[in-house]
């Protein structure tokens, strides 16, 4: 699908559209929960993303039977079950998205709409559709003790934190 066409009338008129164009040269959106914020919230939306299986020790059996909630001898590993939020909301709005882009960049490269605010407002929308995602998903379902310790059965929000901690960078 051809996209809309634009006479260039001028040379001024070429070299506004170029110097448009550079400055979205090499520009990157990256959406997702970064380091440089909380190093602990990367490590819980890693485990939720892909899962984990984590061996149970001594100290943890004993935590973890404090809180109400013991352990079978045979229990060694307590298993966090992959629950991809990130990548399965982005290919599930990916298109939606360039769609978006598509619709824009004409405005951008005329000048008609700031770079920054382009970049900025496709970003948000994207880590807003990851967050929704987020907060859809149901399956796999917690376990019963995570509900009963959560008083909600929706795997991926407990507090909020890892749905807020979800945003954009433009680089």
């Amino acid at each position: 699908m051809a996209g809309p066409r634009r006479t260039i009338r001028t040379l001024d008129e070429l070299d506004t559209l170029a110097a448009n164009l550079t400055a979205l040269n090499n520009k990157k959106i990256k959406v997702g929960v970064f380091g440089a914020d909380d190093a602990e919230m990367v490590m819980i939306a890693r485990v939720h993303e892909y899962g984990a299986e984590i061996t149970v020790t001594d100290k943890m059996r004993g935590y973890l039977a404090s809180q109400g909630y013991p352990l079978k001898k045979e229990t060694t590993k307590i298993v966090i079950p992959e629950r991809s939020y990130l990548r399965s909301g982005y290919d599930e709005n990916v298109d939606d998205i360039t769609d978006k882009i598509k619709q824009m960049m004409p405005d951008v490269i005329d000048g008609n709409v700031d770079q920054d605010v382009f970049l900025n407002a496709i970003g948000s929308e994207f880590a807003g559709l990851i967050q929704k995602k987020l907060n859809d998903l149901r399956e796999p379902a917690n376990s019963s003790m995570t509900i009963e310790r959560k008083g909600s059965s929706n795997p991926l929000v407990d507090t909020g934190n890892l749905r807020g901690s979800i945003r954009h960078e433009v680089q």
